[in-house]
């Protein structure tokens, strides 16, 4: 309850301290709030605290879309409080927070020439919301600054046996296990392709664990070893896919991740997602624009929830930075028969006519020209 920046900035204090002092009560104090909040109170794109009036938290399952606040702060301290309960066991459910509001609810908060920044981030937008220079309360652009400027310490963590891979992207780093300099160097294009290759460099051989995150969005995967088909047991409980072997100078690791376009929907307890649909794709949740779709008032697009599996991906480099579109069927809600004379009708319901929408990651929105904006669509044949 709260103000959500603030709280989640107190929870990130209680698990430093849960650390620090060896205190299991304070542990589980943070493990009872996060399955509150990542149940009941946060947004698909890891936004959190939907009301405006005390900047934080309402009620369980009150994630209206349009009058989202989202504070940006409050999607930066939610990543770092993740980050640090993730150091206790190793448990994937909190880099896939983490990942979800990093991808999605955290860097919509900056736009893509650096230069301007959203306080607050709805899931919705008549084409009024748009990101600022500066705001009178100038937390929200420093804080972004300084998330990006320390990314590289989420990427992995170590034990004395043990390599945690957390977050996929292309880098390069280099780490301890067991008083052995490890170098590791990711080659990929996620969060637009599943494919990691992960190589390993070192002095000499040496046995470790290397625990891959398969995230919890993923359903099949595969993972070759030196171009061989490796055959490993699923992922545990955790999350992590963990591959006991003597590491060899060299050594290439393939993972690949399958992405498809996959339909998501809320809890029968979100009263106003009922009926409706968003599209999410890997870690990227989706959205609809006015700059790519001739559609007036864009909540009048139905999808239906069996063919988003089917629409088609396709990487635009020179649009918005380079990112993935994803284009397929739709169906609007026609005007035919309507006029400025009628409000209501009797008998005759409206009719639809398809269309085809294009798709692009919620977290590039508003950095064209000034539109509309919409995560969540009505369901079609429900």
């Amino acid at each position: 309850m709260g103000h959500a920046v603030r709280v989640m900035y107190l929870l990130a204090g209680v698990a430093d301290l849960a650390h620090e002092y060896d205190d299991p009560s304070l542990l589980e104090t943070c493990e009872k709030l996060w399955e509150n909040l990542v149940h009941q109170r946060m947004y698909l794109t890891g936004g959190i605290g939907p009301s405006r009036h005390n900047e934080g938290f309402t009620t369980d399952y009150d994630l209206p879309d349009e009058t989202a606040y989202a504070e940006t702060c409050a999607s930066i301290a939610l990543i770092m409080w993740n980050q640090r309960l993730l150091q206790f066991e190793g448990d994937g459910r909190y880099a896939d927070i983490l990942e979800q509001t990093l991808y999605n609810g955290f860097i919509s908060g900056l736009s893509l020439d650096g230069k301007h920044f959203f306080y607050v981030n709805p899931l919705a937008s008549q084409g009024s919301h748009h990101r600022q220079e500066w705001f009178l309360c100038p937390c929200c652009p420093p804080n972004v600054g300084r998330i990006l400027a320390s990314l590289g310490n989420y990427f992995y963590s170590t034990g004395d046996h043990d390599l945690w891979v957390h977050l996929y992207g292309q880098n390069s780093a280099t780490v301890t296990v067991h008083g052995q300099e490890i170098k590791l160097r990711q080659t990929t294009q996620y969060p637009w392709d599943g494919k990691i290759q992960l190589a390993l460099d070192m002095a000499q051989a040496q046995p470790f664990t290397l625990n891959l995150r398969i995230p919890g969005w993923c359903t099949e995967w595969r993972l070759l070893l030196n171009g061989q088909r490796m055959r490993v047991e699923p992922p545990a409980m955790d999350g992590y896919l963990p591959i006991t072997n003597t590491w060899r100078p060299g050594d290439v690791l393939e993972l690949e991740l399958s992405m498809p376009a996959q339909a998501v929907w809320a809890h029968p307890a979100v009263r106003q997602m009922q009926g409706r649909v968003a599209i999410q794709r890997g870690p990227i949740v989706y959205c609809v624009e006015s700059a790519d779709n001739a559609v007036e008032n864009l909540d009048r697009i139905m999808l239906d929830p069996a063919q988003i599996a089917d629409f088609t991906v396709e990487y635009r480099p020179e649009l918005l930075g380079g990112v993935n579109v994803l284009r397929g069927p739709a169906a609007m809600i026609d005007q035919a028969g309507w006029d400025d004379a009628t409000l209501y009708r009797y008998q005759q319901p409206p009719t639809t006519q398809p269309i085809e929408v294009t798709a692009v990651p919620y977290c590039v929105w508003d950095n064209r020209e000034p539109g509309e904006m919409r995560v969540w669509f009505r369901a079609a044949n429900l």
